[in-house]
């Protein structure tokens, strides 16, 4: 099987330096909004989102390698680290004589969890930086939008190292994409209006603060205007009382 035959190469994106990219890095340009905004209903649901991102991203992308255990590109050099054959002389299955937790970790190829943790967290990151710049007013400012796609474009240099290392096939590097994608659009949607909304640049959360505090003022207004009538109605009968 020539597509379990590749070398076993190192990570060229280490496995600690995911949640870098995936969920410190959006967090910081969380942090700088905030410093600069001070809106403290921006930076708690943010929060909240890319944290929903990327922890149920990896539930999943967990538990589709455990159910499925597609071997990895570089299978072979892990079963057979001295590069050679091992069968059972008896029912020809394959001898794996390599460490065992090489081994089992071999068995986690789809879908990739680079990709999906990297797509979860960046491209969370991406909707927020295009409500925030307005990229989609229509004025066309193509500046933003590179900038907006940057985070985007350091996914998927992750997702191309996975395949450059033989640690994954190009279909579990897509897969694993598509589930950070799906998840952080979702996530996002929670908390935060489309980007291309008039009001994509704030949480939803922040105008039902705003709905509330008008009706409220809107119903003390009623109430003041009521008590205002009714203090006028005693007024003149009080004064067409004494004139009588």
């Amino acid at each position: 099987m020539t597509d379990l035959t590749y070398p076993l190469k190192p990570n060229t994106v280490p496995v600690w330096a995911v949640p870098i990219l995936a969920a410190i890095l959006p967090l910081a340009v969380i942090s700088a909004y905030y410093y600069y905004r001070k809106d403290v209903y921006d930076f708690h649901h943010a929060i909240l989102g890319l944290l929903f991102s990327v922890l149920v991203t990896g539930v999943i992308t967990d538990a589709i390698k455990d159910a499925v255990g597609r071997p990895r590109p570089n299978f072979f050099w892990r079963c057979f680290p001295d590069g050679k054959e091992v069968f059972d002389p008896v029912t020809r299955d394959v001898v794996c004589h390599g460490d065992p937790l090489v081994i089992k970790e071999g068995y986690k190829s789809f879908p990739s969890g680079h990709s999906s943790w990297s797509f979860a967290g960046l491209t969370y990151l991406a909707w927020y930086i295009s409500g925030k710049l307005r990229v989609f007013d229509r004025r066309g400012h193509v500046a933003k939008l590179c900038i907006v796609l940057i985070p985007v474009l350091i996914a998927v240099l992750v997702a191309i190292s996975r395949v450059d290392d033989y640690w994954h096939h190009w279909t579990d590097v897509f897969t694993g994409a598509l589930i950070g994608t799906v998840v952080a659009a979702f996530c996002y949607l929670q908390f935060f209006p489309f980007p291309n909304d008039t009001e994509g640049w704030a949480p939803h959360a922040f105008f039902a603060m705003l709905a509330e505090k008008n009706r409220v003022e809107g119903s003390g207004r009623r109430s003041n205007s009521v008590r205002m009538r009714g203090m006028s109605t005693d007024i003149e009968t009080a004064f067409m009382a004494s004139d009588g």
